[in-house]
C-alpha cells in the first residue's frame, strides 16, 4: 500500500479559533490513507488541538513567531525547516501575513503545490495591521494558487485585481452540519448543565479580539436589558430607567459568550460598567462546541471585518436567527435566518431589531447548509482530488 501524500499546513498557533477548527473539520474526514496533514506552526505552546493531531497520524513542527526585527532570523528558521522537511504534495499558507516568505522558500526547496488561504476581511487596527498589509503586498504572486473564504477577503489580502482577474478560488468555510442539528432534547440537557431556566439567551462565539467588536456587542446586550441604552450614557452619568420597550412582552435576557483572547478582561470591565455584569457568562473555551449553539435563542456578531465567519454557518445550521453587520461577507449569509445591520448605528437600533424578531419558531438548517455548499463531507472530497491531482476542478 503506497503512504498518503503529505500536506503541509502553516499556521499562527493550533488553538481553538475559525480557521483550525474548520481544517480539523476537514483532516477529521479526510480519507488518511490518501492523504495526511502536517502543521508548522509559529509558536512553542501547545495547541488545543495538538493531541488530536497527533493521534491523527499529523506532525507538528515549531518555527519561531515573526517579528520585523527578526526577519532574517525568521527566514533562516523557514529555510532550515524546508532543507530537512521538502517532502509535502503541497503547502498550504493560513498564515498570509508571512506566507510571501515561506511559500517561495517551500518551493525553492522543492515542494510542488504552494496555497496562500485568504481567510480574514481585514487587519489589527494601527502599525501591525499596516505591516501585515505590506508584507502582503506581492502575494498574489508568490503562490501556486490563491484560496479565499469570501470574495472580501481575497481583496483584502491579494487585492482588487486579482479577485477581478478570476486569480482566486472560492472554497466555503465548511463544517459538519449534521453535528449542529438542532435537537431539542440536546436543548434542554445543555440549558440544565449551565443552569438556564427561562432566559431568553443571545449568543455568541468568537476570540476576544479588535474584530469581533465585543464592545459594541454587550452595548447591544445593555440596550437589550434597559441597563444602558447607549455608550454616552456611560460617560454622562445619566441613568436609564429598567423599563421595556413599549409593547414589548417582558423577557430575562442571558448573554453567552465563548471563546477566550487578550481583549477578555477589558469585555469583563465593560460588562460591569454597563450594569449587565449578572446577565454576562463568560465561558471560554467549550468543546465540543455545537452543544452550545443548542442552549442558545438568538445569535448576534457585530465584527468589525471576517473573511467568512464559520460561526454563522454553524448557527444557521442550528437553526438560530442571527444579527451580524454588514462588514461581513455576503457569502455567509444563505438562509432566511440571517440579518445584516451598521454597526455604525446605535446599539439600540440593533436591541429594538432584536426585541422585534425574538419570537421564531427554530428547526434544524442542516438541508439548507448542505445544499449551499457549506457541508464538510462534500467539500473534503474536491480538496482531497486537488491534492492529489494539483488541478482545481
Amino acid at each position: 500500500m503506497l503512504a498518503p501524500i503529505r500536506v503541509l499546513h502553516v499556521l499562527g498557533n493550533t488553538q481553538l479559533g475559525g480557521a483550525e477548527s474548520r481544517i480539523m473539520d476537514l483532516y477529521r474526514h479526510m480519507d488518511r490513507n490518501r492523504v495526511q496533514f502536517d502543521f508548522l506552526v509559529h509558536t512553542d505552546q501547545k495547541g488545543h488541538f495538538d493531541e488530536e493531531i497527533e493521534k491523527l497520524g499529523g506532525h507538528i513542527y515549531r518555527v519561531p513567531r515573526f517579528r520585523l526585527y527578526n526577519y532574517f532570523s525568521y527566514k533562516r528558521a523557514v529555510k532550515n525547516f524546508f532543507v530537512s522537511h521538502h517532502d509535502f504534495k503541497a503547502v498550504q499558507g493560513h498564515i498570509t501575513s508571512t506566507a510571501a516568505i515561506y511559500l517561495p522558500i517551500a518551493k525553492k526547496a522543492g515542494v510542488p503545490i504552494t496555497i496562500a488561504h485568504a481567510r480574514s476581511a481585514g487587519v489589527d487596527k494601527g502599525a501591525k495591521g499596516k505591516l501585515t498589509r505590506w508584507m502582503r503586498r506581492n502575494l498574489s504572486k508568490k503562490a501556486d494558487f490563491l484560496f479565499t473564504c469570501s470574495r472580501l477577503a481575497g481583496i483584502s489580502v491579494f487585492g482588487e485585481q486579482a479577485v477581478k482577474d478570476g486569480k482566486t478560488i472560492f472554497i466555503p468555510n465548511a463544517i459538519d452540519c449534521q453535528a449542529f442539528a438542532y435537537n431539542e432534547e440536546k436543548r434542554e440537557e445543555m440549558r440544565e448543565k449551565l443552569g438556564i431556566t427561562n432566559q431568553y439567551v443571545i449568543g455568541h462565539v468568537g476570540r476576544f479580539h479588535y474584530a469581533k467588536n465585543h464592545e459594541y456587542l454587550l452595548q447591544v446586550f445593555a440596550a437589550l436589558c434597559n441597563a444602558d441604552k447607549l455608550n454616552q450614557n456611560l460617560t454622562n452619568g445619566k441613568n436609564i430607567d429598567n423599563t421595556d420597550f413599549e409593547g414589548e412582552k417582558k423577557r430575562d435576557y442571558l448573554l453567552l459568550l465563548l471563546g477566550e483572547g487578550s481583549g477578555m478582561e477589558e469585555a469583563k470591565q465593560l460588562a460591569e460598567k454597563l450594569g449587565i455584569a449578572d446577565r454576562v457568562r463568560f465561558l471560554g473555551n467549550r468543546n465540543p462546541v455545537y452543544d452550545y449553539y443548542q442552549a442558545m435563542d438568538y445569535f448576534v456578531y457585530p465584527s468589525r471585518y471576517e473573511g467568512l465567519p464559520g460561526t454563522i454557518v454553524e448557527a444557521q445550521a442550528s437553526g438560530l436567527r442571527c444579527v451580524m453587520s454588514d462588514t461581513i461577507c455576503e457569502e455567509v449569509a444563505v438562509t432566511e435566518l440571517v440579518r445584516m445591520r451598521s454597526i455604525e448605528e446605535d446599539a439600540a437600533h440593533w436591541a429594538e431589531y432584536i426585541r422585534s424578531t425574538a419570537d421564531y419558531v427554530r428547526r434544524s438548517y442542516v438541508k439548507e447548509m448542505q445544499e449551499a455548499g457549506f457541508d464538510v463531507s462534500a467539500q473534503t472530497e474536491k480538496m482531497m482530488a486537488f491534492y492529489e491531482t494539483g488541478e482545481w476542478k
